[in-house]
């Protein structure tokens, strides 16, 4: 009841309209901190324009051009949390390699984004972590979640499960504790920062090689 409450107030992306995720926002607004963990794609903070648009034509096959376009510019909006530079949003993210692998867009789109994940971790508040394949079974193959914390110690931690048409907040601590354990074991198992960033560069390096091979068959 009271996150519906606040969803009411006026927040910046109700001048986009209608959007069914404007709970989540709010919150991710008002988040001293941000953990994540994506399975399939790269988190919504992290996306380059290029790659938010192919995410949401892919996701969202019957939507129309003017919507598309919506979306990716509250995605874009939303990434001023993590660019502010008197309070960034402290944002920690473990990312599947399957998410890296699958190719969104183009060979060109998923090059830009792998050097734009590089680039983005290299920031203090930032740290990204490769789940490598070769992990085998983990914690996270049940589905992607975010873990939100805030400044003000009354304001519960909340896990937020993304659907299809509705959202699932969670904020029993016992629920929190078991989804922040969860996420304990993807850092240990995912390799650490340093780590990742060489392994997205070799990513990087396979899609500039794609890319370089599209270019010269067409």
């Amino acid at each position: 009841m009271q996150m519906a409450k606040e969803s009411r107030q006026q927040g910046w992306w109700h001048a986009f309209g209608d959007i069914p995720y404007s709970v989540y926002i709010g919150l991710e607004t008002d988040a001293a901190s941000l953990r994540v963990y994506e399975g399939s794609l790269v988190p919504g903070l992290l996306q380059t324009p290029s790659y938010a648009s192919a995410v949401t034509e892919g996701s969202w096959p019957e939507a129309t051009a003017a919507e598309v376009e919506r979306r990716v510019q509250v995605r874009m909006r939303r990434q001023e949390r993590i660019t502010d530079p008197e309070n960034p949003l402290r944002l920690w993210a473990v990312i599947d390699e399957s998410a890296l692998r699958r190719i969104v867009g183009s060979n060109a789109i998923m090059r830009e984004q792998m050097e734009h994940l590089m680039e983005f971790s290299l920031r203090p508040h930032i740290t990204v972590q490769v789940l490598p394949y070769s992990v085998g079974a983990h914690p996270g193959m049940y589905g992607k979640f975010s873990i939100l914390e805030f400044h003000d110690p009354q304001d519960a931690s909340t896990v937020y499960l993304e659907g299809i048409t509705s959202d699932l907040y969670l904020e029993k601590p016992n629920d929190v504790q078991a989804y922040s354990v969860m996420y304990e074991h993807l850092r240990m198992q995912a390799l650490n920062a340093e780590d990742s960033r060489r392994f997205m560069l070799r990513v990087a390096e396979d899609w500039a090689r794609a890319e370089q091979g599209q270019d010269q068959v067409s």
